[in-house]
């Protein structure tokens, strides 16, 4: 166990005996007699709730920023152009084909030609395979 995990259980568990602590004084002050069971249930679940998602964020590692370099001799391997990463950039963000033409200025059909080109270079058979295979070689993000 680490030391951070340690460190977490013990604030954790401190932060609930407070809140039993304080639910006791509560009670023995007669406010919580005055409230339906409902309403005091909601109270605990709300107080736990938030503890949870409070440990959950300090506990969960935050993703990595980093910028992503392409692997520059996979491209040169492939042999792919700069338009046809262009191309497979579209492809990961979902584009049609009509699409992707008209965001570069060219005819669907040249769009076509290029994703062929694409899918023989990486040596697959559709859209969502050549967009795994292109970011398992870190071609695109």
């Amino acid at each position: 166990m680490t030391s951070t995990t340690l460190r977490y259980g013990l604030l954790y568990g401190g932060a609930i005996a407070l809140i039993a602590a304080l639910l006791q004084w509560v009670e023995y002050r007669y406010q919580v007699m005055q409230m339906p069971g409902e309403v005091y249930a909601a109270i605990i679940a709300v107080i736990f709730i938030g503890i949870g998602i409070w440990v959950g964020l300090r506990l969960t590692p935050g993703a990595a920023q980093t910028e992503f370099e392409p692997n520059d001799k996979a491209i040169a391997s492939l042999g792919l152009t700069p338009r046809e990463l262009e191309i497979l950039g579209y492809l990961a963000k979902g584009a049609s084909n009509k699409e992707i033409a008209r965001s570069l200025g060219v005819s669907p059909n040249t769009i076509k030609t290029h994703i062929a080109n694409l899918y023989m270079k990486l040596d697959v058979t559709g859209r969502g395979k050549a967009v795994e295979a292109a970011r398992s070689l870190a071609v695109i993000p």
